[in-house]
């Protein structure tokens, strides 16, 4: 009885981490759960409910005893060109759409294809002679 009790509690535990983590948005976002993760990140303790970022932008909170929650906090595209790609800026948390074909330029969705790989920027004109 005992057991099937702690069960519940941390089954309990793990989906209001994740209702609460996903904010009620519709964007898709990854989280995980760990329940033998310690309530710590470098070099704090944490206690039951206090949150904090870690390196890899992911949003963590302590559900002490019964482990650790993580959910990432970078909102992704879902909807852009095939010639784009994102990507995930660690200082900032914020993602960015850019050239697959050189990702030193931005990406805008619903402009014209940009990508190098697919011709020419500039229109060519054909001279009659």
């Amino acid at each position: 009885m005992k057991m099937e009790l702690a069960r519940v509690n941390w089954m309990l535990a793990a989906a209001a981490f994740l209702l609460c983590a996903s904010g009620g948005s519709s964007a898709p976002m990854v989280c995980h759960f760990n329940s033998r993760a310690l309530c710590e990140f470098e070099g704090r303790h944490f206690s039951l409910g206090e949150s904090w970022m870690d390196d890899a932008c992911m949003q963590c909170t302590c559900l002490h005893p019964v482990g650790v929650g993580c959910c990432e906090t970078v909102h992704r595209p879902v909807d852009f060109p095939a010639w784009c790609e994102v990507r995930a800026d660690s200082a900032t948390c914020k993602a960015v759409l850019v050239q697959t074909a050189d990702p030193r330029l931005p990406c805008y969705p619903g402009e014209e294809i940009r990508d190098p790989g697919h011709g020419s920027l500039q229109p060519q004109q054909h001279r009659m002679g």
